[in-house]
């Protein structure tokens, strides 16, 4: 048998089993198939180098094995390991992910997404960029089922959501904030034009209200470093009085640290910081970050999970799973 052009009836014939028997090993759906003939097969596959023709596959099947996971920003710690657990789970499955970087660009999810359609993915996972898309039009087009994993947006394709209980968890990590004596607490928010971040300002307002608090600031930015700085700098110019600072993710905490400790404000004696999220970075900084940690690789996993069930039509109905966050308190409170 030559190496070069290797079939699946090449594999079948040299095993003496059938094809379907060979199919259902490639494609892990081999639960009635013996230990021997399933070792005999795969050994067969090695020998020969056989890579199974996916598109051809595809044509029988109506399907290509592969989903789209679109994120918007590879260089937050934080989404590379939603992309593990999507990872993990799919390729437990038999799946190969595209991964998709939008820079938080709307035209670039566009553009992204077009492009997974056009590769015949069976289905994509995708956390929005920050910037609300209003091309209502474009989403008409998506004809293959979607899964939201962080932030929740309302397209039509959509068939499952993984999220936290954001109002929860920052409900908890500002009322933790109260209890350590810290009465002028500021928020460094996300866009508000996004669920994720309008449900945390709205818990931070909300604790302060529960306790008493009659101290209130809320400004509004980006999920990222340098919105950190400058929303302390923006604090510092104006002369807002505050001890405190909860802030809607750990990148911004982690630039308002910097930029505190470059006018000589000791944390957390001065200024206290929570953030949210719980990325690796938190524990190294120094201080180390209190933070309000999400289940990352969890919401991963549970997100490819959702969207295969969906692909295999394991499931009708749109699944929804809303986690829980963890409170993790450090040198920064």
């Amino acid at each position: 048998m030559s190496k070069n052009k290797v079939t699946i009836k090449d594999i079948a014939l040299y095993a003496q089993v059938s094809t379907a028997t060979v199919s259902k090993i490639i494609n892990n759906k081999d639960t009635n198939i013996s230990k021997e003939t399933r070792e005999k097969v795969l050994n067969i596959i090695e020998k020969y180098n056989y890579i199974p023709n996916r598109m051809a596959s595809s044509l029988v099947t109506k399907k290509t094995k592969t989903i789209g996971l679109v994120i918007p920003d590879i260089s937050n710690p934080f989404f590379p390991e939603i992309a593990r657990g999507v990872e993990d789970h799919a390729n437990s499955e038999g799946y190969s992910v595209i991964v998709c970087n939008t820079d938080n660009s709307v035209e670039k999810e566009e553009k992204y997404i077009s492009m997974l359609m056009e590769k015949m993915v069976d289905g994509i996972i995708m956390t929005a960029a920050e910037k609300e898309n209003e091309n209502i039009d474009f989403y008409k087009r998506i004809d293959i089922p979607i899964v939201l994993v962080d932030r929740d947006i309302n397209i039509d394709m959509v068939k499952g959501r993984v999220l936290v209980d954001n109002f929860k968890g920052a409900y908890n990590g500002v009322s933790y904030m109260i209890h350590k004596g810290y009465k002028k607490i500021v928020m460094l928010s996300g866009p508000e034009s996004k669920n994720t971040s309008y449900d945390r300002v709205e818990a931070y307002k909300q604790a302060l209200k529960d306790h008493n608090i009659q101290f209130e600031c809320v400004v509004e930015g980006k999920y990222s470093l340098e919105w950190g700085k400058e929303g302390v700098k923006k604090l510092l110019e104006k002369n807002v009085e505050f001890d405190a600072i909860f802030c809607a993710n750990d990148l911004i905490a982690i630039g308002a640290i910097k930029e505190l400790k470059s006018v000589k404000k000791s944390i957390p004696k001065d200024v206290g910081i929570l953030g949210f999220d719980g990325i690796y970075i938190g524990e190294i900084i120094d201080p180390t970050l209190s933070t309000i940690k999400q289940p990352n690789y969890m919401m991963g996993y549970k997100s490819a999970e959702v969207l295969i069930d969906v692909i295999n039509k394991n499931t009708t109905n749109n699944k929804d799973i809303t986690l829980d966050t963890e409170l993790i308190i450090r040198d920064s409170l």
